[in-house]
């Protein structure tokens, strides 16, 4: 497979293969075939593997420790690679990357949560935090928090981003209104909100799109 890679690329690698060969680092005389097969079975994609917490990697046979800090640490190069694509460059501009950052971090969640992207004057993004974390369908989330990360940041405008974990793309009555109450919220004190954003399966969905903004 390391020949394979190098001479034709990782778009020639299966899911399979990658998989098998990011264990080998933590099993580097064993054969990590069945393994990675596993792991496949259960979650179902490799994605999810990777998006998977340790306490759901280490019931899985012959799961360690080594073999699940290099599953984390693939997802963590992953992530930061998705967002370096969008730190610091106008997300206007650059929207399709600013919707696959999104769905990266939150498309295997099994709870909702919201995160926040501080944007400069220039649109460009400066910071995403996440400011509240509910149940499998549900979270709370208050203006004036949304209000409070944006000053500290000094962010001229914002974007809210939530998951729906079973991948409904239609936004609540809830989250339609407490919507409208951010926008006020932050109006007050001069900051735009550009858009609301729902992560449902890989899927992301436009507030604004929707015509909610």
């Amino acid at each position: 497979m390391r020949g394979k890679l190098l001479e034709k690329g990782s778009a020639a690698l299966t899911e399979l293969e990658i998989l098998e060969m990011l264990l080998y680092a933590g099993a580097p005389r064993g054969d990590t075939k069945p393994l990675a097969k596993r792991l496949i079975k259960t979650f179902k994609s490799l994605s999810a593997v990777l998006r998977a917490s340790p306490d759901e990697l280490r019931p899985i046979k012959d799961m360690g420790d080594a073999a699940i800090a290099a599953v984390k640490f693939a997802e963590a190069a992953g992530l930061q690679i998705s967002h370096s694509r969008v730190k610091g460059k106008p997300v206007l501009t650059h929207w399709m990357e600013v919707q696959d950052y999104c769905i990266s971090k939150l498309v295997h969640e099994p709870i909702e949560y919201v995160m926040v992207l501080c944007l400069d004057s220039q649109n460009r993004l400066i910071a995403d935090e996440t400011v509240s974390r509910g149940t499998v369908n549900q979270t709370s989330v208050y203006p004036r928090e949304i209000v409070n990360l944006a000053l500290r940041h000094f962010a001229h405008a914002v974007i809210i981003v939530h998951n729906h974990p079973g991948a409904e793309t239609k936004p609540s009555r809830a989250d339609i209104e407490v919507t409208k109450d951010i926008k006020k919220a932050l109006a007050v004190m001069g900051i735009a909100l550009h858009d609301h954003l729902i992560v449902a399966g890989t899927s992301c969905v436009s507030f604004k799109s929707l015509g909610h903004l």
